[in-house]
């Protein structure tokens, strides 16, 4: 898996191809771009939005459309695997590409009946609503790298808050498929 890190200003943040090869299996060592952004513990799990989902891919398709590319869907099963994700992170309080039960999030859209081409991922965690994330990914090369794969046709994203109570986790699921 290729990992970019950054950390901008407050907010975490990390990508990664998750097209990538390579599983690694529950319980192995963390990778060192894994972030323990707060505690572990109960998590706030958002169900995703029509609404959210469809602001995060205009902005996507901002940055697509300034770099020639095609236009990205909303797509709310990327939306509910993007969720599940942020809830998995939230709860141990880790922000991380690697799930409890996957390597990617490759591994986790073909778990729900997307078969992918390719999938890529942008994670954070912070205080931080939805437009301040989009905003800094959009702001950010590593980040852009994911949103501007040109093959991208599928977009998800979704949220949840960490056991303080203030910190959200996010990812956005970028995908093509078959």
């Amino acid at each position: 898996m290729t990992i970019f890190h950054h950390r901008i200003g407050a907010l975490l943040c990390c990508v990664a191809l998750g097209a990538c090869g390579g599983h690694t299996a529950p319980g192995a060592a963390r990778d060192p771009h894994d972030v323990q952004a707060t505690a572990p513990g109960a998590a706030v799990c958002v169900q995703p939005s029509a609404t959210q989902n469809a602001v995060g891919a205009q902005a996507t398709n901002a940055v697509r459309s300034s770099a020639g590319l095609p236009p990205v869907r909303p797509n709310m099963l990327l939306a509910q695997v993007a969720a599940e994700h942020a809830c998995d992170m939230a709860g141990r309080g880790l922000m991380t590409h690697r799930g409890s039960k996957s390597s990617g999030p490759g591994p986790r859209v073909k778990a729900r009946g997307y078969a992918p081409l390719l999938t890529a991922e942008n994670i954070a965690a912070g205080p931080f609503d939805l437009s301040r994330v989009l905003s800094e990914w959009n702001a950010s090369q590593g980040h852009r790298d994911n949103i501007t794969i040109p093959h991208v046709r599928d977009y998800g994203i979704g949220h949840a808050i960490g056991a303080d109570g203030k910190t959200r986790f996010w990812a956005a699921v970028y995908a093509a498929p078959k």
